[in-house]
């Protein structure tokens, strides 16, 4: 099976335990559906505004065996909130050029 580290959002931290994106990580659901079922090895936060652990911790979960970086629908979609984090281009991208083609990145969890 393959691996994924999942970054969140740190400002959510407190009100979501993150169980939807393990649910559909696992059963290859949703964002998961071209990869099919993961196991999930990491379950970070960003680190905060703006993101500013997102590419360390990206490439720690990557030294450690994850295949894909999947960034979670709080940070790409605002899920629940409704408002998307302001820093998701920018951390998507700086996630890929320093992961390079070791590892997908995974826009959204679900």
């Amino acid at each position: 099976m393959k691996k994924v580290g999942i970054i969140r959002c740190q400002q959510t931290e407190d009100v979501c335990s993150g169980t939807t994106d393990f649910k559909v990580a696992s059963q290859g659901k949703l964002a998961f559906e071209k990869t099919g079922p993961m196991e999930v090895i990491g379950f970070v936060s960003c680190g905060g505004c703006p993101g500013k652990r997102a590419v360390s911790r990206a490439k720690q979960m990557i030294e450690r065996g994850a295949d894909a970086i999947a960034l979670t629908s709080c940070i790409a979609k605002g899920t629940p909130y409704g408002f998307p984090c302001p820093h998701y281009k920018d951390m998507k991208e700086a996630i890929i050029r320093a992961i390079g083609s070791t590892a997908e990145v995974i826009e959204y969890t679900h």
